[in-house]
């Protein structure tokens, strides 16, 4: 992953996943593990690599490298205990999703990331476990896909710096190359009201093997307020996996309908993320679809006849 980001300006994420399977209507999510089960099922696995195979063409076209996720977001021990679910679930997705990339070795740079959510609501920061609490709860699945080989890890939406402090240790213990993915409110802050270069500071002084960098998703790019973050943040953030709508969490959860703004106005909002803050990864959560990663593609500042290069710092 360090290699990765020293050697490109510009890194594609993946665009939604989870809210593409839930509109699309030809597959159920499960109420506890959400698009984990999918894998065992024919349809499910067809519409899992329909979506990302829609992303890897994009990057591939573009001659970009792109980072994706295997649909273990929720897929824990207890939630796997909870649904009967196979416990190679974590092991399998990685799989999963080596066998998507081997169709395109020699098209495209892809890498894929063992990811974990929070243990309960990722917008409700008063429900985020302790230190002691999260590395307990959090290190089976963190081995499992550390050793099931995920190139890095990550953990997304994560909305409470202390259960974050918990991931950090059982992350640096596989000795596997860790990402940390907050969620952040209208100010700039993760959730519970941390400003975001403490967070990082807290997390890097966590363990003596810190994250490969930090990022945001499940925000609108404007909630990083990034004129007004000290500078010294964007030494160590590293990317922004973010919402189509301009609109906060609470008011997107649950909602029925999929709430949009421009793909314009958000493309260059995270086009000037990477010009002026050489913030590197670029992709989106929810209401995202292919148009929004088309659009950075298309828009990258020209150098060469090729590609974008800012001069932001390198991480």
């Amino acid at each position: 992953m360090e290699q990765l980001l020293n050697r490109h300006e510009l890194i594609l994420a993946e665009a939604s996943v989870i809210e593409r399977l839930r509109r699309g209507g030809r597959v159920e999510l499960h109420p506890r593990l959400v698009h984990a089960p999918l894998l065992y099922d024919e349809t499910g696995r067809g519409e899992l690599e329909k979506v990302f195979r829609s992303y890897i063409d994009i990057a591939r076209r573009a001659d970009v490298p792109i980072l994706l996720c295997a649909p273990t977001w929720r897929a824990n021990h207890e939630r796997i205990r909870e649904s009967g679910i196979r416990r190679s679930v974590n092991g399998d997705a990685v799989e999963f999703m080596g066998a998507i990339r081997d169709q395109y070795r020699d098209t495209a740079e892809i890498k894929i990331g063992g990811m974990i959510g929070c243990k309960n609501d990722c917008y409700r920061p008063e429900e985020g476990l302790s230190a002691g609490e999260s590395e307990r709860f959090h290190s089976w699945q963190i081995n499992e896909l550390a050793k099931a080989g995920a190139d890095f890890l990550i953990v997304e939406s994560l909305p409470s710096v202390q259960e974050g402090i918990g991931i950090t240790k059982a992350m640096a213990e596989t000795g596997a190359p860790y990402v940390i993915s907050f969620v952040i409110n209208r100010t700039g802050r993760v959730l519970d009201d941390t400003p975001l270069l403490d967070a990082v500071r807290m997390l890097d002084e966590a363990d003596d093997n810190p994250p490969v960098g930090y990022m945001v998703n499940c925000a609108h790019p404007s909630f990083l307020n990034a004129a007004d973050q000290p500078p010294e943040l964007f030494v160590r953030f590293i990317g922004f996996i973010a919402n189509a709508s301009s609109l906060d969490q609470t008011e997107l959860d649950g909602r029925g309908e999929i709430d949009v703004d421009d793909v314009s106005t958000w493309g260059n909002q995270m086009l000037a993320l990477n010009r002026r803050y050489g913030v590197k990864i670029l992709g989106g959560c929810c209401g995202t679809g292919v148009e929004h990663l088309q659009y950075i593609v298309d828009n990258r500042r020209p150098a060469d006849g090729k590609t974008s290069h800012n001069t932001g710092k390198t991480k």
